[in-house]
């Protein structure tokens, strides 16, 4: 035998990354290459199309004239963002945050997940999280070993008919207790939810609780989209201080304040659950980007004062109120969300064209990732299939639907809504 057969194959890849099946943000953003309608008009990725108000922007210039701003920040982030975070959301709260223990900055809300997950998941500890997901759970958790367990939230029974709200996604509570076992370590929440909308009511937020009390299960609340809600918000880590000790809470800067590529994030909790997820964000990228972190701190500081909440909640539902006007017109029912920028759509009235050809790596994937490219190769118009957020087994929820992320341009979601016109020729009303 020679030596280099005694030796494995020094190119394969770890198996936590090989075997992947092509994903979703791949596949669209191929269909928007080879579209013959251009340019494609983007409602798919959840980017915005315009940049961060200007006192953002005019500070993260100021920083980058700062010797300190240019060099590594403190690990568990700028003293300056953590004091302005803790300050924004004590209130919140209903107590006072410690910027020093309770707070730590991450690179990013997804980085910030994973070094949660890397500090508590030991291999075979298992995970709950509700479907649809947040695609990037699924890696995160499998990283250090965990194990997910899958709780699907049930979906309007007369969604495919009719305008539902975004509340009629309901939770499942037999299925949740029924996946709790004993190696059961903790659970993710998202709200408001991405990509249904749906905020958490606070009856629902407190049967789980009461279910993480019971078992001393962790919590992870996934609250990105927080500042962008429209019907009364609950944060879990409120509900008691039995729920508070449980609970890591998840924040971003990118989704606050239009500026997702500048991947900064937050976790807030007690001591004891910062620390771990602390020494694991350091062992995964040491510290982040430190004149946006201190861009973002200016940002907190001044936002109050200049009206920039309310003003960023109302201008996006109004987005969103414009944009689903196109759907009302072609009587397509969408859910209405009751938070963030995603509107989902059922296409279950839309026909296609029996003798239309999908290539092969479409052609057997669900009907939504057809709808998907038929859109944009047809409309110019680009959507996600949200069965990409399901396992097989539950894809079937989810197959007549599309997400569209309003997060645009008002000229762009009227471009959009010019095209999606076409698709009236294509709707069979039964």
């Amino acid at each position: 035998m020679s030596a280099a057969s005694m030796h494995r194959d020094p190119f394969r890849p770890a198996a936590r990354v090989a075997g992947q099946k092509q994903d979703v943000w791949t596949i669209i953003n191929e269909a928007a290459t080879a579209s013959p309608v251009q340019p494609i008009i983007n409602m798919g990725q959840g980017f915005f199309g315009y940049n961060p108000p200007q006192f953002i922007i005019d500070a993260a210039k100021d920083a980058l004239d700062r010797v300190d701003c240019n060099q590594y920040s403190p690990t568990k982030g700028r003293p300056r963002l953590k004091k302005a975070i803790a300050n924004a959301y004590s209130p919140f709260f209903d107590r006072t945050i410690n910027p020093d223990t309770e707070v730590t900055i991450t690179t990013g809300a997804n980085e910030g997940m994973l070094s949660a997950f890397m500090g508590f998941i030991e291999p075979g500890d298992e995970v709950i999280i509700f479907e649809p997901f947040f695609d990037q759970y699924i890696s995160n958790i499998e990283m250090p070993g965990g194990v997910i367990k899958y709780v699907p939230l049930t979906p309007p029974p007369n969604g495919s008919t009719e305008t539902t709200s975004s509340s009629e996604w309901t939770v499942n509570l037999p299925a949740l207790r029924s996946a709790i076992t004993s190696k059961t370590r903790m659970i993710v929440l998202n709200t408001p939810h991405n990509p249904i909308g749906k905020v958490f009511s606070k009856p629902e937020l407190e049967a789980i609780a009461a279910l993480c009390i019971q078992h001393q299960i962790l919590i992870l609340s996934d609250e990105v989209y927080d500042r962008l809600h429209y019907v009364p918000f609950t944060r879990i880590a409120t509900l008691s201080p039995e729920a508070a000790k449980l609970t890591l809470t998840v924040g971003s800067a990118g989704k606050n304040f239009y500026a997702t590529g500048w991947r900064v994030g937050w976790l807030i909790g007690p001591e004891n659950l910062i620390t771990p997820v602390s020494a694991a964000h350091t062992r995964i990228c040491y510290s982040s980007v430190s004149p946006l972190q201190e861009a973002c701190a200016v940002a907190f500081e001044r936002a109050d004062s200049l009206n920039f909440w309310t003003e960023s909640a109302t201008s996006m539902h109004s987005k969103i109120t414009r944009f689903v006007s196109i759907f009302d017109e072609l009587g397509l029912p969408y859910t209405n969300p009751q938070g963030g920028y995603f509107v989902l759509v059922n296409m279950s009235k839309v026909r296609l064209p029996s003798d239309y050809t999908f290539p092969e790596h479409v052609l057997n994937r669900p009907r939504d990732f057809k709808l998907a490219w038929f859109l944009i190769m047809e409309l110019g118009v680009a959507a996600i299939p949200p069965t990409e957020f399901y396992t097989p087994s539950n894809a079937h929820l989810a197959g007549n639907w599309l997400r569209f992320a309003v997060c645009k341009d008002d000229d762009v979601l009227e471009g959009a809504k010019v095209r999606l016109r076409g698709l009236g020729r294509y709707i069979i009303n039964e």
